[in-house]
C-alpha cells in the first residue's frame, strides 16, 4: 500500500438492496485488512436484517438518529459519536428513526466483500453463529 489522500465524491454513491446508500471510501485489494464505507439510511427506512460471514463490523454514527439492533442484545437509540460493535455471523439492523438522513461509517475487518454478505430477512431469529 502506498500514501495517499482519498478525497470524498457523493457521486460514487449507491443504492443497495439492504435499503441503504453506500459510498466505498476506502476498499481495495491493496488493503485488505479493513475497508471503509460511508452508510446513508433516510428518514423512515430500516435496513434489511442481515450478518456478515467472516468480518468484523463496526458503525460510527456521524449524522442523525437511529434505532440499532444486533445479536441478541435490545433494540437501542443512536445518537452522533456512538460506535456499535458486530461480530462476524451476528445478525443486524438499523432504522433511521429520526427526520433527518442517518449517516454513519462502516468499517470492517477484513475489507468488506460482496460475497461475505448474507440477507437474512426471512430467517432472522438466529442472532449469531
Amino acid at each position: 500500500m502506498q500514501a495517499q489522500i482519498k478525497q470524498f465524491d457523493s457521486s460514487l454513491e449507491f443504492y443497495t438492496a439492504e435499503k441503504c446508500y453506500i459510498t466505498e471510501l476506502s476498499n481495495t485489494l491493496e488493503d485488505p485488512d479493513l475497508s471503509i464505507a460511508r452508510a446513508r439510511v433516510a428518514p423512515g427506512i430500516t435496513t434489511s436484517w442481515h450478518r456478515l460471514r467472516d468480518t468484523i463490523e463496526r458503525y460510527v454514527i456521524l449524522e442523525g438518529s437511529g434505532l440499532m439492533e444486533v445479536g441478541s442484545l435490545a433494540a437501542q437509540q443512536l445518537k452522533p459519536g456512538d460506535v456499535v460493535l458486530i461480530p462476524a455471523m451476528c445478525r443486524q439492523r438499523i432504522a433511521n428513526n429520526g427526520n433527518q438522513d442517518l449517516i454513519f461509517l462502516a468499517i470492517c475487518t477484513p475489507r468488506f466483500a460482496p460475497e461475505v454478505y448474507e440477507n437474512i430477512e426471512h430467517n432472522s431469529s438466529e442472532t449469531c453463529k
